[in-house]
């Protein structure tokens, strides 16, 4: 098998990075979130998005791929914790997702332990996971991280959609 690299992130990268967060949705939120919801994002849109905060980022959100034989095959990225408009000491992993035909080949526990890795001077990392998604808290459970009891809803379509929040230490990655 050809060896998996994680690197950070470049703007050639978005349209991929793109691809992998649309069909990640479309993957693992299918009943969780409202399907009109899922089969109204765009690829297009999402990667123009990606592109604009790239280029506008002032360096406090870190994005990486994994790279396996010179095709993105997933994508995270982290930074301080948003806890509403104020920030923390502690860092948040906003995102990570893998190509769901990837899924189970250990792309996302590199890409995870990376993230970790990098916010080491934190004292924590914060993640919010879908309450009714039972794959990825087990996966986020395995690499060490617990819910702490924190509870919010996103809006989908008028649904409201239950996130819970989990929390590590972020030495000893």
């Amino acid at each position: 098998m050809t060896p998996l690299t994680i690197r950070e992130m470049r703007l050639a990268d978005c349209e991929r990075v793109s691809e992998i967060r649309i069909r990640g949705w479309r993957h693992a939120y299918r009943g969780l979130v409202p399907q009109p919801y899922l089969d109204g994002l765009s690829v297009t849109a999402d990667a123009d998005r990606r592109r604009t905060r790239f280029a506008e980022g002032d360096g406090s959100v870190v994005n990486l791929v994994a790279e396996r034989g010179g095709t993105v095959v997933g994508w995270a990225a982290h930074g301080p914790y948003r806890d509403g408009g104020t920030r923390t000491a502690d860092a948040e992993l906003y995102a990570l997702y893998v190509d769901p035909a990837g899924i189970g080949g250990g792309i996302g526990r590199a890409l995870l332990a990376a993230s970790v890795e990098r916010c080491s001077a934190c004292p924590r990392v914060l993640l919010w996971v879908l309450r009714d998604n039972a794959p990825a808290r087990r996966f986020y459970e395995r690499a060490g991280f617990r819910p702490d009891g924190a509870e919010e809803f996103f809006e989908a379509d008028g649904v409201p959609v239950p996130e819970v929040r989990y929390a590590r230490a972020a030495a000893g990655c």
